[in-house]
């Protein structure tokens, strides 16, 4: 499996564990991230350390928020600040 396809697949499987909500490709059919729109976009970068997941997805969990997939990567938006979960 290619890293990206394993990085989707641990983000699915923790995003379960968590229980956080989810909207990805399959219960929408357009949506549109606007990232200028945000005073300030947070970037969390996946390499090998599988914490970086944990941490964005505990802060859906702390805002009480969804999180949003878009293509290969995740969005929390809260207020001014725009979270964003990519690999590398």
């Amino acid at each position: 499996m290619a890293k990206k396809e394993l990085f989707i697949k641990r983000c699915y499987e923790i995003v379960q564990e968590l229980k956080v909500p989810l909207i990805d490709e399959r219960i929408y059919s357009k949506a549109e991230i606007t990232e200028t729109r945000y005073g300030t976009t947070i970037i969390f970068t996946f390499g090998e350390d599988e914490s970086v997941i944990r941490s964005f997805f505990g802060l859906a969990e702390y805002y009480h928020t969804i999180v949003l997939k878009k293509r290969e990567s995740f969005f929390i938006a809260n207020g001014s600040l725009l979270f964003k979960l990519v690999s590398r």
